[in-house]
């Protein structure tokens, strides 16, 4: 069965003028003659991305969208009318909104992450801003400390919203974040925390005592690359630390304590030093 707004893997049965024909035992997709890969011939597979024209013909292309169906992404609108939106998909086709599937309004050269889904009524690709209308929220498949990918969405007044590894929403908290966010960037992120309501909350910072081992090994090779000296220490600013280590303050205190303890280093206000052995 062929995978609309999908990539499907096909074989080549047919040329006609218009291109090559491609099927998967059942129905037929046309791959224009400009999208053709060299050599291609009938007997052949090839990998191909398949969408619906607006006379409901199943076309195929070699060039690679901005999204699938079933993906969350961050497009841009190219065009806009009183009904709706249309954002470039990185294909010759744009990608529709209709005007109730924006959360707000969209007008052209505006940037969004919108879900990519199917029109039930024509099977064709379209897209909604609406993004908690397309999330999980029951069975969440992850765990706290677990590491997992982030598309930044927008900015609340507690911190950015995130899509979770293309499925869930989670929550960046704004005193928690040292770096400026922006929507439609990509980060790595941990799991802090699921709450009982299913909402997700977020870490730009791995989680758990195996990081902080991790980042005493990088602060000893830190200093020994500083001479031994590195001026930063118990009173030093949050902005400063995350500036040197891209963690936060409370992570950079336990890892210094723990350096401490094990008379690795001495430590003062602002100042960690190495002891010599």
């Amino acid at each position: 069965m062929i995978a609309i707004g999908q990539y499907n893997d096909l074989r080549i049965i047919n040329k006609t003028e218009a291109g090559l024909i491609l099927t998967e035992g059942d129905k037929e997709v046309l791959l224009p003659y400009y999208d053709v890969p060299k050599n291609a011939e009938i007997g052949d597979n090839i990998t191909v991305f398949v969408y619906v024209q607006k006379d409901g013909r199943l076309l195929g292309t070699t060039k690679k969208p901005l999204a699938c169906v079933g993906d969350f992404a961050y497009l841009t609108v190219v065009d806009d009318n009183e009904d709706g939106a249309f954002m470039d998909l990185g294909l010759d086709k744009d990608i529709y909104v209709p005007r109730k599937e924006q959360k707000r309004p969209m007008f052209k050269g505006d940037r969004h992450v919108v879900y990519v889904f199917l029109d039930e009524n024509n099977d064709r690709m379209v897209a909604s801003s609406r993004l908690t209308n397309f999330i999980e929220e029951e069975d969440i498949d992850l765990e706290e400390g677990d590491e997992v990918s982030l598309l930044i969405v927008d900015r609340s007044d507690l911190g950015y919203n995130a899509i979770v590894d293309n499925k869930y929403i989670g929550l960046l908290y704004t005193n928690e974040l040292f770096d400026e966010l922006n929507p439609g960037e990509l980060r790595k992120g941990w799991i802090k925390k699921i709450r009982v309501e299913g909402k997700i909350d977020l870490s730009l910072q791995p989680m758990g005592y195996g990081h902080i081992l991790d980042t005493k090994d990088s602060v000893l090779e830190e200093l020994k690359e500083s001479g031994g000296v590195i001026a930063l220490g118990d009173k030093s600013t949050p902005e400063e630390i995350y500036a040197r280590f891209k963690i936060s303050k409370n992570a950079f205190k336990k890892v210094i304590g723990g350096l401490y303890k094990d008379r690795l280093i001495t430590l003062s206000d602002h100042e960690i030093k190495i002891i010599k052995s």
